[in-house]
């Protein structure tokens, strides 16, 4: 009798162990976004105060260039995407490999940043007319271009300026492929004395360490869209909290006044643009780079 007692005794704690160990095991949340967001900080801020509202969900970043967290998506195992390029998003969404009713929850500008001399001339014109000035420039061995060259969201929008300017650079001998994040594009950039397309949060995070300036910041051309999929296969249930949350006035707080304001803007709160960011989304989801 006391034999089974203890038996008994042994197999309800075990039960107990093991419903404890299933309740307070954290849930991982996969999300691939855009190197932008991460390298500033934003994630992280983002992050702790998700986590600390969702105890019982674990939320994992990797950080990549746009192309590539849709890539990854693709083949399994990523939850949400955070990306920034609107031609790449269409493509992924006519597949089923995210969700057709993505929302934008931030925008900012891309910026054109050179050597404080500006042997191109390209201050004070228009983006597609200064990389023809670029292009002239180059061709000229008075300039170099450093290109992300990563399929990412900003090489994406570089690649459809050159478009809409009618020239290629691809092989020219000025126009230099880093293959790399924008924190180290950017280095390079400085090492050389280059011009390259930046988004301004990476820029206003890193200009005070770099000897470049910035050439041309205004333009319907700059504008840089952030937006927020869920990838149907993977964990929806944690991804559209975390989408919720990015989209509701708490989290986009965050965005907006984060390190003081100026490096990303809210798309919806204070001031609701969603309208006037989805028609410039669809304008740029249909230009080839």
């Amino acid at each position: 009798m006391e034999k089974k007692l203890l038996i008994g005794l042994a197999l309800l704690l075990a039960c107990i162990a093991f419903f404890y160990i299933i309740s307070t095991q954290k849930r991982s949340l996969i999300v691939t976004t855009t190197t932008s967001l991460y390298a500033t900080g934003l994630l992280d801020e983002l992050k702790e105060r998700f986590e600390s509202e969702n105890p019982s969900v674990m939320v994992k970043f990797i950080a990549t260039g746009t192309g590539e967290a849709l890539k990854r998506a693709s083949q399994g195992g990523v939850d949400l995407v955070l990306v920034h390029a609107p031609s790449l998003e269409k493509q992924y969404m006519e597949k089923g490999v995210i969700e057709r009713n993505g929302s934008i929850f931030a925008y900012n500008y891309f910026i054109l940043v050179g050597p404080p001399d500006d042997p191109a001339e390209a201050s004070g014109k228009s983006v597609i007319d200064a990389f023809k000035s670029i292009y002239s420039a180059g061709e000229r061995g008075r300039a170099l271009f450093i290109s992300r060259g990563d399929n990412s969201g900003t090489n994406v929008r570089e690649m459809q300026i050159w478009n809409m300017a009618g020239l290629s650079p691809k092989n020219r001998s000025w126009y230099i492929e880093s293959g790399s994040d924008m924190v180290t594009t950017l280095s390079i950039a400085n090492e050389k004395q280059a011009y390259t397309l930046v988004d301004v949060g990476t820029w206003l995070f890193m200009k005070d360490k770099l000897k470049l300036k910035a050439i041309v910041d205004r333009g319907d051309e700059l504008i840089n869209i952030y937006s927020v999929y869920i990838v149907p296969s993977g964990n929806t249930r944690d991804a559209s909290a975390f989408k919720q949350f990015l989209l509701s006035r708490e989290g986009q707080e965050i965005i907006n006044n984060f390190r003081g304001g100026g490096l990303f803007f809210s798309a919806i709160w204070p001031n609701d643009r969603t309208s006037w960011l989805r028609s410039v989304w669809e304008k740029w989801s249909k230009i080839k780079g």
